[in-house]
C-alpha cells in the first residue's frame, strides 16, 4: 500500500463539516442512540440472500475507521460460499466442544448460561454471509519490505464497531463469534501469517422465530458507565 518514497505530511483543508447548531446536534445524537438501541445480537437467521453490494458497502464503511498511523491494519474476508461456511462451522464447533468440555473454567461457563450459548453454531451456515475480521500485525511497502503497524487491536476494534453499526443500518442482524483458538481461519481462507483472525461475524436477516436472551436487554445506566468532569 505504502511507497517508501512517498511518505510525507500533506495537510488538506477539512473536506466535510456538519455545521449543526446545538439543538441539531442533540437531535442527531438522540436519533443515533435510538437507532443503535434497536440493534440486537441474533443467533437465529433466515436463509434469505443478502446482495454482495450491501456487504461491500458495510465493509467500506468499516474501512473509514481511524487507525494507528493510518496504516489500516485490517482485512475482512466475506464468505457466502456454502462449502466454505460449512468448513468454518465444522472447525469452529470442534473448538467450541473443547471449550465447553473443560477448556473454559466453571466461572466462564456459568457467565454464558443467561446468553444461551452452547457448542452448536448453526448460524455459521444459515446466515447468508460470514465476515472474518483479520488484524494485520505488519504490512509491506511496495518493494516488499515490511513495516510495523501500530495500535493494531485498538484500530481493528474500532473498525469492527463501524462494521456492526453499518450492518445494522443496512437492516441486517449480526452475531460476533470468537472460537478459541482461531488459527484454522488463516489456512481455511488463505490469509498470510501477518494476519491474526479476531472474530467471525454472521450477517443476515433474522428468522421469523428469532429470539434474543432477556439478559441482553439489560444495559447499565449512563451514570454507571460514564464520568463527566466539567
Amino acid at each position: 500500500m505504502f511507497s517508501k518514497s512517498a511518505l510525507s505530511y500533506d495537510p488538506l483543508p477539512l473536506p466535510d463539516r456538519a455545521g449543526y447548531d446545538d439543538p441539531e446536534m442533540a437531535e442527531k445524537a438522540q436519533e443515533f442512540l435510538a437507532h443503535m438501541q434497536r440493534r440486537h445480537t441474533v443467533r437465529d437467521y433466515s436463509d434469505r440472500p443478502v446482495p454482495r453490494s450491501v456487504i461491500e458497502a458495510c465493509i467500506a464503511a468499516a474501512a473509514t475507521a481511524p487507525s494507528g498511523a493510518n496504516h489500516l491494519p485490517w482485512h475482512f474476508a466475506a464468505i457466502s460460499n456454502p462449502e466454505m461456511k460449512a468448513r468454518i462451522r465444522a472447525e469452529a464447533e470442534e473448538e467450541e466442544r473443547r471449550f465447553y468440555a473443560g477448556g473454559a473454567g466453571d466461572e466462564w461457563i456459568k457467565a454464558l448460561e443467561p446468553i444461551g450459548n452452547n457448542a452448536d453454531k448453526p448460524h455459521l451456515t444459515v446466515a447468508p454471509w460470514l465476515i472474518v475480521v483479520f488484524a494485520q500485525r505488519w504490512g509491506e511497502f511496495d518493494d516488499g519490505t515490511r513495516y510495523k503497524n501500530y495500535y493494531v487491536p485498538e484500530s481493528v476494534n474500532i473498525a469492527t464497531g463501524f462494521l456492526l453499526a453499518a450492518l445494522h443500518t443496512a437492516g441486517l442482524c449480526s452475531l460476533t463469534h470468537t472460537p478459541n483458538p482461531m488459527k484454522f481461519l488463516n489456512g481455511a481462507l488463505g490469509r498470510p501469517a501477518s494476519e491474526k483472525p479476531t472474530m467471525i461475524i454472521a450477517a443476515g436477516h433474522p428468522a421469523e422465530d428469532a429470539t434474543v436472551p432477556g439478559v441482553a436487554k439489560m444495559k447499565r445506566p449512563l451514570e454507571e458507565i460514564s464520568t463527566f468532569l466539567e
